[in-house]
C-alpha cells in the first residue's frame, strides 16, 4: 500500500482536518478549477456550491484551461466556465469525508474553512484500441489525486 502525503506541511493538528481522494477517475483540469473555486469557502458552502454545479445551475469558472470554453450565465468576474458534473460529485464525497474527519477530531464542522485544495495528476491507465492492418491507437486515461485541508476558525 503506498504512503500518501499532503503537499502542505506544518499545520496545527488540533485545529485542522484533512481528506484526500487518490486515483480518482476524473479530469485533472476540471478538478484543478473546482479546487481553485472552493478554496477559502466554508465546507458547507462548498458542498452546496458543488451540488448546484452537479445540477448544472451554477458554472465553475475556468481560469487556466479556458481555451475555446464558452461564456456561461451567472459567472461573476470571469467569462469562461463549465459544469464538471463528474468531478463535482467526486469532490463532494471528499468534502463529506473531511467533515466526518473533523467531527471525529472534535472540531466544529460549521466553522470549517478550506485553506488548501489541490488536484494533482496521478497514474495513467494505458490501453490500446486495435485498428486495421495491425495498427493500434493509444487510449490513455489520466487519474487524479485531490487533497483538501480545512481549519476551524
Amino acid at each position: 500500500m503506498p504512503h500518501w502525503d499532503y503537499s502542505i506541511k506544518e499545520l496545527d493538528p488540533e485545529k485542522t482536518a484533512k481528506a484526500s481522494g487518490r486515483e480518482l477517475r476524473i479530469s485533472p483540469k476540471a478538478a484543478r478549477e473546482i479546487c481553485a473555486a472552493i478554496k477559502n469557502m466554508r465546507v458547507d458552502d462548498a458542498i452546496s456550491f458543488l451540488d448546484q454545479v452537479a445540477k448544472k445551475k451554477i458554472p465553475v469558472p475556468f481560469k487556466r484551461y479556458k481555451k475555446k470554453v464558452p461564456h456561461r450565465r451567472g459567472l461573476q468576474g470571469w467569462y469562461a466556465g463549465r459544469y464538471p458534473v463528474k468531478a463535482a460529485e467526486a469532490i463532494i464525497k471528499i468534502l463529506e469525508s473531511l467533515k466526518a474527519n473533523a467531527e471525529y477530531k472534535g472540531l466544529d464542522t460549521e466553522r470549517l474553512r478550506i485553506i488548501h485544495a489541490a488536484a494533482h495528476k496521478g497514474a495513467k491507465i494505458k490501453t490500446y484500441t486495435p485498428r486495421a492492418f495491425g495498427r493500434s491507437t493509444p487510449c490513455f486515461e489520466q487519474l487524479t489525486h485531490v487533497e483538501i485541508i480545512a481549519v476551524e476558525e
